[in-house]
């Protein structure tokens, strides 16, 4: 591996180079992962996410979407004009999470009482 002097990319890095450290300085909040799963169940509207059982607030949710359009997780598209409104739609590279949020709530399942099995 390169050292941060000779990488280019080194400004990237949150933290550090670890791809853990990376993977959360993305998604490690506790809200993120909340519209990526929403997103995996077929929700994609602004108010969808509104209206999800954690009431996320929408100045979070905002930031949120912003966050992972810029990072290529989602897509935006406009559905109607006035006033402005758009739907969301997970990436490829989103729906590759799709795995991890099933391991974290089988492990959820297991280990967390009163957690609703999926």
């Amino acid at each position: 591996m390169k050292s941060t002097a000779d990488n280019p990319e080194k400004n990237q890095w949150k933290r550090s180079p670890c791809p853990i450290a990376c993977t959360l300085d993305l998604l490690g909040d506790k809200w993120t992962l909340i519209v990526v799963r929403d997103l995996l169940m077929g929700r994609s509207t602004y108010s969808d996410f509104q209206n999800g059982p954690e009431n996320i607030p929408t100045n979070i949710l905002a930031e949120r979407l912003k966050r992972l359009e810029h990072a290529e997780v989602l897509t935006r598209e406009q559905y109607q004009q006035r006033p402005p409104r758009y739907s969301y739609h997970l990436t490829p590279k989103g729906k590759d999470l799709a795995p991890i949020l099933k391991a974290m709530a089988r492990w959820s399942n297991d280990y967390l009482p009163y957690t609703v099995k999926v």
